[in-house]
C-alpha cells in the first residue's frame, strides 16, 4: 500500500463522512451513518485502519499520524449531529419555514436580454426597412463564384489568396470549386439577382469570416450589412442620400456624409464613406456603383439598369454608438460588459 493512496482514501473518507453526519434528519439516519463509517466491524474506519499495516515502516509514522486526525474529526462530526438532533434544531428550522412571512417584498429575478450586436442588427433592419429595403439572407458556406467571380474578382486577384480566406476541405456537394466561408456579405446580392428580375432594393446582414489577427479592432469573424438597389436611372446621388438618411436615424442627430475615391473590384466607381460625428469625420465603409461586369454575370443589362451597393461594419456601428473601444469585448462573454446594454 502505498502512503498517497492511503492519504487520499483517508481525504475521501473524512469528507464524506462529514457531509452525511451533517445531512442525517433523524437519529435513525444518524445511526446507520455511524454504522457505515465508524462500524467496529465493518466500518470504513475499520478498513483503513487495516491499511496501516501495509504501509512501509518509513510510511508508518505520517500515515498513523493522518489516521489519527480523521478519526478525531469524524468522531467530533458525530458528536455534534448527535447534540443537533437531540436538541430538536431540525424542527426549529421546519418551524422557521412555516412561519415565513408572504408579506414581505421578494427578490428580483434578474432577466437577460438580447446581445448588443443582435440589437443592433435589429435596429439596423428597421431602420432600412423604413427606407424601403428588405431583408435577404444567404449561405456562410460559399463558392468561389459566389464569393469572387460574379463579384468581378478574378483568379489572380490577392483577395482570392488562401492565407486571406478561409478555405474549406470538405466535400463540394456538387458545388463548382472549393468552398469557403464567406468574406463578404456581397455574395447575398449576387444570389437574389440570379433569382430576381430588377428592380432589386435588399439588405443583408449576416456573419463573415477573414483570417485576421484579433485585436481592438479585428477580430476573424463579424458580421456586415451589405445594400443593393438596381433599378432604373439610380445614380451616386441616390446612395449619397440613402446612407446619409441611414446615419441620421441611426445616430439620431444631423450627420454629414462625405465620399472619398477609392477601389473595389465590384463596383465602379467606388468610394469609401466618412460621416462627421460629434466634430469629426469617421470610417463608415465602403461603396460604389455596382459594376457592370456584376451586373452582366447574374444576367442584367447594364445598358438598362444601373444600381449601387454599400458595406458597413455592425461591429464598427455598434461600438461608435456605445463607446466601445475594443471589438473583442463583444466575444468574451463577460455579463458584467454584456450587463450595459
Amino acid at each position: 500500500m502505498a502512503l498517497p493512496d492511503l492519504l487520499q482514501q483517508l481525504d475521501e473518507f473524512v469528507t464524506a463522512a462529514v457531509t452525511a453526519f451533517g445531512q442525517a434528519a433523524s437519529p435513525q439516519a444518524l445511526e446507520e451513518s455511524r454504522v457505515e463509517f465508524l462500524g467496529a466491524k465493518s466500518g470504513v474506519l475499520r478498513a483503513l485502519q487495516k491499511q496501516l499495516g501495509a504501509l512501509e515502516p518509513a510510511d508508518r509514522p505520517q500515515g498513523g499520524k493522518r489516521f489519527n486526525e480523521v478519526k478525531r474529526a469524524v468522531e467530533a462530526a458525530f458528536q455534534e449531529a448527535s447534540a443537533r438532533l437531540a436538541s430538536g434544531a431540525t424542527q426549529r428550522s421546519d418551524r422557521r419555514v412555516v412561519e415565513f412571512d408572504a408579506t414581505l417584498p421578494g427578490r428580483h429575478f434578474r432577466l437577460g436580454h438580447l446581445h448588443p450586436i443582435t440589437q443592433t442588427i435589429e435596429e439596423l433592419k428597421d431602420i432600412m426597412g423604413r427606407l424601403g429595403f428588405s431583408v435577404a439572407d444567404g449561405p456562410e458556406i460559399e463558392d468561389e463564384r459566389h464569393n469572387f467571380e460574379a463579384l468581378n474578382i478574378p483568379l489572380e486577384h490577392p483577395a482570392r489568396d488562401p492565407l486571406d480566406n478561409f478555405y474549406l476541405a470538405v466535400a463540394q456537394g456538387g458545388s463548382p470549386g472549393p468552398l469557403l466561408l464567406r468574406s463578404q456579405t456581397s455574395t447575398v446580392q449576387i444570389r437574389v439577382m440570379e433569382q430576381t428580375p430588377p428592380p432589386v432594393r435588399i439588405i443583408a446582414i449576416g456573419r463573415v469570416y477573414r483570417p485576421d489577427t484579433a485585436d481592438a479592432t479585428h477580430y476573424p469573424m463579424f458580421h456586415q450589412m451589405e445594400g443593393l438597389l438596381v433599378d432604373r436611372r439610380v445614380t451616386m446621388a441616390d446612395l449619397k442620400t440613402v446612407l446619409r438618411l441611414f446615419a441620421t436615424s441611426y445616430l439620431g442627430h444631423d450627420v454629414h456624409i462625405r465620399f472619398r475615391p477609392s477601389f473595389f473590384p465590384f463596383t465602379e466607381p467606388s468610394v469609401e464613406v466618412d460621416m462627421s460625428w460629434e466634430d469629426g469625420w469617421i470610417e463608415f465603409g465602403g461603396a460604389g456603383m455596382v459594376d457592370p461586369n456584376v451586373l452582366r454575370a447574374v444576367g442584367y443589362d447594364p445598358d438598362a439598369v444601373t444600381g449601387f451597393a454599400f458595406g458597413l461594419g455592425v461591429e464598427r456601428l455598434c461600438m461608435r454608438r456605445h463607446g466601445v473601444s475594443d471589438i473583442r469585448e463583444f466575444y468574451r462573454n463577460d455579463v458584467r460588459f454584456l450587463r450595459q446594454f
